[in-house]
């Protein structure tokens, strides 16, 4: 179990590498972390430019949104700084979804292309296959009121780590904020690498049977187990 210090040094990386693959810009995107035990959620705070983010100005708030104060907080830091101002987005999925430890939002380059026009990235690719299960899906396009995004999101969602927001951009999520940038990074390489060889042919779309063999390999056998 990753404790909170880990936490906040994981949620700080995660925001810098999303800058550093190229997922975001500026101030945009966001990267979260949440802390089910302590019942805290750390997020990025809005408009701070990444170069000069440190784990100390993350945000941290209860599950309603409520900004905690140090003693409130298990490390006992408080950052006076607004949170994101996807905050609301971030909260509704892990209340959604237990499983949830980390989330992204970014607006990648070709993924959000994908987004523009409101098309699922197709599972062409064994990559894919193995990562996200099959197609990366599109919500349809929703505004960002109340839990507009998302109910989008949970309603679309696939069994794979990543969406896509109609007109919008990318939110990725897994266990911890390092495997959620993870999937960021790898629906932008997706995005990029479908479009690159739509311009060439037609790829053929893996078969449901082909999918679920990749998937099962690659979440069976593939990697280190998970010590002890």
């Amino acid at each position: 179990m990753t404790d909170f210090a880990e936490l906040r040094r994981q949620v700080c990386a995660a925001n810098r590498d999303l800058h550093r693959h190229g997922l975001v810009h500026a101030h945009s995107g966001n990267a979260s972390g949440i802390d089910r035990g302590a019942g805290v959620v750390l997020i990025k705070p809005s408009g701070i430019d990444i170069d000069a983010l440190t784990p100390e100005m993350l945000v941290a708030t209860a599950a309603d949104g409520r900004r905690l104060e140090g003693r409130e907080v298990p490390d006992g830091v408080s950052s006076a700084l607004r949170p994101s101002v996807d905050l609301r987005h971030h909260l509704e999925l892990y209340a959604a979804d237990a499983a949830l430890g980390g989330i992204v939002h970014t607006h990648s380059t070709y993924a959000t292309a994908w987004a523009l026009v409101e098309r699922p990235i197709p599972c062409v690719m064994t990559s894919m296959a193995d990562e996200f299960g099959g197609d990366i899906p599109c919500a349809p396009y929703t505004d960002n009121a109340d839990d507009h995004i998302a109910q989008a999101i949970m309603a679309h969602r696939s069994r794979g780590p990543a969406i896509l927001l109609g007109r919008h951009g990318v939110f990725a999520f897994d266990r911890t904020p390092p495997l959620a940038v993870k999937a960021a990074l790898m629906t932008e390489v997706a995005a990029k690498t479908v479009m690159l060889a739509l311009g060439l042919g037609t790829p053929t779309r893996f078969t449901a049977a082909e999918i679920d063999g990749w998937w099962t390999r690659y979440h069976s056998v593939y990697g280190q187990p998970s010590p002890a």
